[in-house]
């Protein structure tokens, strides 16, 4: 299967805990780049998720985002430590009885540190309830960059297809072009009234064939089609080997080009650039 660099995933979560919601999104890059925003009280899971991250995708820029939302409900219970408000009122009466007003407010006891405490939600359910959540957008993102991913396949196949019909096209009027080359060339000659003899004639007639054949090129942009259909049937990470693949369909095609000696040659040459380019710039997309 070929997969796209380019996805967006969205999913929430909602527990007691309150709700959250992931997104992943990325685009093409050379290498797998992560970058995280998440809460601070989540930053201890960054290297968890790049982790996760790292086993499932082989290239892309992913931006990973959490937004948490505690819930109402979920408000945390205070707890009151007795002993240690007695110890904080104990040393203020002291304090009182040696002639110093103390003036103790009994708010300023609760703000003591210790004397009061919160207490915290399960951290390690949360993390595992976000952990979970996370792997279910990613799996929605896998899918996204595999739907993707058969589009370009699609319209890669397309362009293979362009060019396999321009590279008949060619091999079909080769012969004509090379009669009609031939007798051009004997026409200027009988203008000019230069009679050559006719074993130099037929030497300069197949030195001109050999400098205008295209036969190979046309050979090799046939195995270039029938490679990048293989490597786009085996799927997976291939996204380097056709950018190479589209290297070597531009050798070809710049070669028949400028062996070219006919106005239509010119124009399939330039019809398969134009395919070709099309192709390169879908496979920019492609993991």
């Amino acid at each position: 299967m070929i997969y796209s660099m380019t996805a967006f995933a969205r999913s929430e979560v909602k527990k007691d805990w309150g709700s959250a919601v992931w997104e992943v999104r990325s685009v093409n890059q050379r290498f797998l780049e992560t970058y995280f925003r998440l809460p601070e009280q989540f930053r201890s899971l960054e290297p968890v998720l790049r982790e996760r991250f790292r086993k499932r995708l082989q290239r892309g820029k992913v931006e990973c985002a959490l937004r948490f939302t505690a819930s109402d409900t979920a408000t945390s219970t205070l707890t009151l430590n007795e002993n240690l408000a007695k110890q904080v009122l104990h040393a203020a009466d002291w304090v009182q009885s040696h002639g110093q007003s103390t003036g103790v407010n009994p708010l300023d006891v609760l703000r003591w540190p210790g004397v009061i405490a919160a207490e915290e939600a399960d951290m390690d359910a949360v993390q595992s309830d976000l952990l979970e959540a996370f792997d279910d957008t990613v799996n929605q993102f896998i899918e996204a960059r595999a739907a993707e991913g058969a589009t370009l396949k699609t319209l890669i196949e397309q362009r293979l297809d362009g060019i396999e019909a321009e590279v008949a096209k060619v091999s079909e009027k080769m012969p004509t072009i090379i009669t009609w080359q031939r007798e051009r060339i004997q026409n200027r000659f009988e203008e000019a009234k230069i009679e050559l003899e006719a074993n130099r004639v037929e030497q300069e007639m197949i030195l001109l064939a050999q400098k205008i054949d295209v036969a190979e090129e046309l050979d090799r942009l046939k195995s270039h089609v029938s490679e990048t259909r293989n490597i786009l049937k085996k799927g997976g990470a291939c996204g380097r080997r056709l950018d190479f693949m589209m290297q070597e369909f531009n050798r070809e095609s710049n070669t028949l080009g400028s062996k070219s000696i006919s106005t239509e040659i010119t124009q399939s040459a330039v019809e398969m650039k134009v395919l070709i380019e099309q192709m390169r710039e879908q496979i920019q997309n492609i993991e």
